[in-house]
């Protein structure tokens, strides 16, 4: 082999190399985002939960405009996705969902739900 066609497999060599990197790295970022996409999906569900109950009045089982004494469903505190807690007030609801997909170190999938009466807003921490 002459030198020029040496380079030209080291040149290669390198650009393969390069894109299977990129390509597990594209990769990761994607599973992340679809655990992640995952996990506040699971959060809108206990959110609109929640919501049923506020509006449902106090004697038929609901909260009667309230979100007091609303707490997650047992089945639902830990899924495949990850794991949820609430932290419970008269008239707002915050949802927080952990999920079992590590983005950095030690840090989680992580997702907060701020809900209200008739609406809710999310807002992504990892």
């Amino acid at each position: 082999m002459g030198q020029q066609q040496l380079l030209l497999v080291i040149l290669a060599i390198i650009i393969v190399g390069v894109a299977v990197a990129l390509s597990i790295s594209l990769f990761r970022q994607n599973a992340i985002d679809s655990k992640r996409d995952l996990l506040l999906n699971e959060c809108i569900n206990l959110a609109n939960m929640a919501q049923s109950y506020y509006k449902k009045p106090a004697m038929l089982g609901g909260g009667g405009n309230s979100f007091e004494g609303w707490s997650i469903p047992i089945e639902m505190e830990v899924t495949a996705t990850g794991w949820f807690s609430a932290e419970i007030k008269d008239d707002q609801l915050i949802i927080t969902g952990t999920g079992n997909e590590v983005v950095t170190g030690n840090d989680s999938i992580k997702v907060k739900l701020t809900v209200l009466p008739n609406s809710y807003s999310p807002e992504i921490i990892n």
